[in-house]
């Protein structure tokens, strides 16, 4: 699907324009990507190079879900000889994060302000419904919506089998196969390439995250690598999340490949997509029933009669202990890390 991609008035460009303050030299940008302690913020078709300010570095030390991350607006005073200073970053309407190592539940924020959340996975060996569960999880407890691509429809034999697969993941997903390369299912997808909306890409290496934007698009606006035949894995081709804005005023947010992903923080999460469940628990006879010998079970009616699968009910429940246990170890950690703080102040002072 080659889109006529034209200027549109009503881009981010013009919004970040018409809502820029005016007091002094304050204006209104949007992350674009982030290196360390470098910031890139697109303003007015600009990539600016920007650094935290100092006040504004100490907020984020106190609290670190007030770093800036790639899609956040931020308010920053702009500097044409050098870094511009950021000073604050705008309320998000959604922000995605996970465990950045499983073991030790310490938080990774991903992006922000992200309207539709492309989960992306082949059917080949990458396939994991697990893993997808997973993303989902984390998308609506981000405030996203979960969009799931099946990409390289051609190679499978019974599409319609993962699709009804997917589909039953959460009553919240929704589910496109298509194939970049013959370009089937793409012109399902138009509907979320509305001008100001933001796009994010989670998948693994070589599910084809590049080669589906760049066949919407209809030009080579992200680079793309071939997968090993042997295990279906790809490179790394996106090494750190990035923001590309397109000329119909959408924007992409890249990110890159994730075959592990790991549970913490994410209980809302979690729930909105096992929603199925906690209604069935809601009709069971004992508020605090463990869905084992109890009498008056609807989890167990459920999976006697194939409304519920135990491998469904199984994937809730060890998705639900995992985030407990990394959220557990995540609120020690940051319990130390503030205790080390103010050991370093008090030593300052």
């Amino acid at each position: 699907m080659n889109k006529n991609i034209t200027q549109n008035e009503n881009t981010q460009n013009d919004v970040i324009k018409n809502e820029n303050t005016q007091n002094g030299n304050e204006r209104l940008g949007r992350i674009s990507e982030v290196n360390k302690n470098s910031y890139t913020i697109r303003y007015c078709e600009q990539e600016l190079p920007a650094k935290l300010k100092g006040s504004f570095y100490k907020e984020c030390m106190e609290n670190s879900e007030n770093f800036p991350v790639v899609g956040d607006y931020v308010t920053f005073i702009y500097n044409q000889q050098g870094d511009s200073m950021i000073v604050s970053v705008s309320e998000r309407k959604s922000f995605l994060q996970r465990p950045d190592q499983a073991k030790t539940g310490v938080m990774q924020y991903m992006v922000s302000n992200v309207d539709y959340t492309f989960i992306v996975t082949s059917l080949n060996d990458d396939y994991s419904y697990n893993r997808i569960a997973r993303y989902v999880s984390i998308v609506l407890q981000g405030n996203s919506i979960p969009i799931v691509i099946l990409t390289k429809s051609d190679l499978c034999n019974n599409v319609g089998r993962y699709i009804r697969e997917v589909e039953g993941i959460s009553e919240k997903v929704r589910v496109h196969a298509i194939s970049a390369i013959y370009n089937i299912g793409l012109d399902e997808l138009e509907e979320y390439f509305d001008s100001g909306k933001t796009i994010c890409l989670l998948g693994s290496s070589g599910a084809g995250k590049s080669t589906l934007i760049n066949a919407i698009v209809g030009e080579n606006v992200m680079k793309t690598s071939e997968i090993r035949e042997d295990d279906s894995k790809g490179r790394h081709t996106t090494t750190h999340r990035q923001l590309i804005m397109l000329n119909n005023g959408v924007s992409i947010i890249d990110t890159p490949g994730m075959r592990e992903v790991g549970m913490a923080n994410v209980e809302d999460g979690i729930d909105s997509t096992f929603s199925d469940i906690l209604e069935l628990e809601s009709r069971c006879k004992f508020s605090d029933c463990k869905h084992d010998t109890e009498p008056g079970c609807a989890i167990k009616a459920a999976i006697e009669s194939g409304e519920l699968s135990e491998e469904r009910l199984i994937l809730y429940k060890n998705l639900g202990r995992e985030n407990t246990r990394n959220y557990a170890k995540k609120k020690e950690i940051s319990k130390w890390a503030k205790a080390y703080k103010k050991n370093l102040k008090n030593k300052w002072d």
